[in-house]
């Protein structure tokens, strides 16, 4: 009686024993976040700029990839036209120069320290000519003649005028130094808004279109070029 009452009670236990300890989802999940969460989990995690950093390079990728596989060629297409699209690029940026102009009025001849007499132009050039700094020379000569045009009467005094303005305004009145009152703006644009550096010919060049401007008769209207000598 003994041996079979042991027998029934171990399979009882035997039985009680296979039962799964069934623990709730939610429960089980709410306990593991609050583990993972605790700082020991997250020492050597990314902070928020390095993930950021991580997630753009990501995209980057992913979008390289997706031009890799549309570009005839594949991956090595793609860079063949990368290369051409910077070649583009530089010679464009050579041949305008620096792109530093943002309006209209940031063309203008003339800085915003104050008017200056056509004298006072031209001697800042020749103490800039005289120091080597030819880009500023230039940029004072220039000034000069537009200035010294001026109080001539010969042009209107106006605000904010560009240097190809005042030279295709002079030439009107002055038509035999109109390609070179063109070539001198056009020095003048280089040096000021194109990055271009002057050199010694230049300047000496505004110069000399200076002291001729001075001397220069104007054509009156209705007045000949033939009647001016």
């Amino acid at each position: 009686m003994s041996g079979v009452g042991g027998i029934t009670t171990a399979r009882r236990d035997t039985a009680a024993g296979d039962i799964p300890v069934d623990t709730p989802r939610l429960p089980a999940r709410e306990a593991a976040e609050s583990e993972l969460s605790k700082p020991m989990y997250h020492e050597n995690d990314p902070n928020f700029l390095q993930r950021a950093l991580n997630q753009f390079w990501d995209w980057v990728a992913g979008v390289f990839d997706a031009a890799a596989g549309a570009a005839p060629g594949g991956p090595a297409g793609l860079a063949v036209l990368v290369v051409i699209v910077i070649g583009l690029a530089a010679a464009l940026w050579w041949r305008l120069g620096t792109p530093q102009r943002s309006s209209r009025s940031a063309d203008a001849l003339f800085d915003s320290d104050g008017p200056r007499s056509a004298a006072q132009h031209r001697a800042a050039a020749e103490t800039h000519a005289a120091a080597l700094r030819w880009t500023e020379a230039v940029q004072e000569r220039m000034r000069a003649i537009v200035r010294s045009l001026e109080e001539r009467a010969l042009l209107d005094p106006r605000p904010g005028r560009t240097a190809d303005e005042a030279a295709a305004e002079a030439g009107r009145t002055l038509p035999e130094h109109t390609t070179r009152l063109r070539d001198a703006a056009r020095s003048f644009d280089d040096v000021t808004y194109g990055g271009r550096t002057a050199d010694q010919p230049t300047y000496l060049s505004l110069r000399a279109l200076d002291l001729e401007l001075d001397e220069a008769k104007p054509l009156l209207p209705g007045t000949s070029r033939g009647a001016t000598g």
